[in-house]
């Protein structure tokens, strides 16, 4: 395993620099993905690369975590990365598993090795209920109940399928992209393995989940999962194979 550290970013100008440290001391390379950030931003990143000796890749605009993951997974692929582990940007992950997520990969390289929120009373009721919504269409799409959280950034794929994925079919571009890839990936016969791991928000946190237009994403996202789980099961194939 060659494993690269995958760091999507917006905003998050405060927290950026220690998430960064604490995956870099687990002696992986570290890539910083910004996805249109403040103009303020650039020089913590700047700085962070300079002492910490981490890459940092500028999109020109905001494209959504989705596509700033995209962009890092084909960078990992020219750079030789057989694995890539994402990780938030908000230090809301305990980062300290990161070495029980590395262990689980080295047992099972061609699985995906997902975190496994464990929430506090400090999380918002609103992300718990609309998380529970979600699982309850994970189990519809898999018909099963695999998929223990579809929606945490904290996850180390298998590169080469992760990449088949994205290149070779829909998978959204910003706050969907996490739930859909899983997905996609369990329909690919990639399993996913779970490792508990503890959330925090903390007071004054920033998120960049958009009420509105996020539940909209995910729930046409999941309306396309579920009408593209009812044509597999019927014709056992992809729609788009349909006509290979």
């Amino acid at each position: 395993m060659k494993t690269l550290a995958l760091i999507p970013h917006y905003n998050h100008p405060a927290t950026i620099v220690r998430v960064a440290e604490a995956v870099r001391a687990f002696g992986l390379d570290v890539l910083i993905v910004d996805d249109g950030s403040r103009a303020d931003c650039k020089p913590v990143l700047e700085e962070t690369a300079r002492r910490q000796g981490v890459a940092v890749l500028y999109r020109a605009a905001n494209g959504g975590k989705g596509a700033a993951v995209k962009d890092g997974l084909a960078y990992a692929e020219q750079h030789g990365y057989t694995h890539v582990l994402q990780v938030d940007a908000d230090a809301q992950h305990c980062l300290d598993d990161t070495a029980k997520l590395l262990a689980a990969a080295a047992q099972n390289p061609e699985a995906v090795v997902c975190g496994w929120p464990q929430y506090g009373a400090d999380a918002p009721k609103a992300r718990l209920y609309g998380r529970k919504i979600t699982d309850f269409w994970n189990m519809v799409h898999t018909w099963s109940t695999d998929i223990k959280d579809g929606m945490c950034g904290f996850r180390l794929y298998p590169l080469a399928v992760a990449l088949a994925v994205v290149r070779e079919e829909h998978v959204g571009e910003r706050m969907d992209f996490d739930t859909e890839i899983l997905i996609r990936l369990y329909w690919r016969g990639v399993k996913p393995v779970w490792v508990k791991t503890p959330v925090q928000y903390a007071e004054g946190g920033v998120s960049h989940f958009r009420a509105f237009e996020d539940n909209v994403l995910i729930s046409k996202m999941h309306a396309r999962l579920f009408c593209e789980m009812v044509w597999r099961r019927t014709f056992g194939k992809r729609p788009s194979e349909n006509h290979e």
